[in-house]
């Protein structure tokens, strides 16, 4: 008779613990999926360095890694003739931060030259974790829906440190669309010049696949 009783409890706590999610929080897993899925691709700027030459057609790839882990991405940036040769080499995590805002975290890898085309090979990542990545503080993005398959953002208040050609941080605008993603990084000094980076505005990187 008790154990007939345990099993009955045991039932309706089970029942009571599968708690269904709301309609809000569905429609914000939704939101997070489709930003992280149009975040995935290859890329290039052939078409914008073709209209303005004093854009570089470069290449950008991005693919999911970890994926039993959450929503990581390994991302390779290098000019579209030197592929073997990218500049940026990067692991973003995109989380949601609440109903209406999402960030993409940027961490830095050891070993750049290990990982170079690996995204065609993305287990190759099974045999490192988050634990072997550095977060780079003060350089995620902070997302937001601004329309259908249409998000924006900008790096925050914090500063992301950068020490390449003088400059003293970075910041970054970035766009993400259905068919194109627009990115524009730019280096600054300690007294807020401009030392890196386009001028007139953010690469257009069209995908490809």
């Amino acid at each position: 008779m008790r154990q007939s009783i345990a099993i009955i409890f045991l039932f309706i706590g089970l029942i009571f613990s599968c708690k269904n999610n709301t309609p809000e929080e569905l429609k914000a897993d939704k939101d997070l999926s489709e930003l992280f899925t149009m975040m995935q691709g290859s890329f290039n700027s052939e078409i914008q360095s073709q209209v303005d030459s004093t854009y570089f057609n470069i290449s950008l790839h991005m693919y999911p890694i970890w994926e039993d882990k959450g929503n990581f991405l390994y991302v390779e940036q290098a000019l579209n003739s030197m592929q073997n040769k990218p500049y940026r080499q990067r692991i973003y995590e995109v989380k949601r931060v609440n109903d209406s805002t999402f960030i993409s975290e940027v961490y830095t890898l050891n070993a750049d030259s290990l990982w170079i085309g690996k995204w065609k090979n993305l287990k190759a990542f099974d045999s490192i974790s988050i634990n072997d990545i550095s977060l780079k503080s003060g350089c995620e993005v902070v997302l937001k829906r601004i329309g259908p398959n249409h998000f924006n953002g900008k790096t925050g208040d914090k500063p992301c440190a950068s020490s390449l050609r003088g400059a003293s941080y970075a910041q970054s605008e970035v766009e993400i669309l259905e068919d194109k993603i627009i990115s524009w990084d730019r280096g600054f000094d300690a007294d807020g010049n401009h030392v890196w980076g386009a001028e007139k505005g953010g690469y257009i990187f069209n995908k490809l696949d």
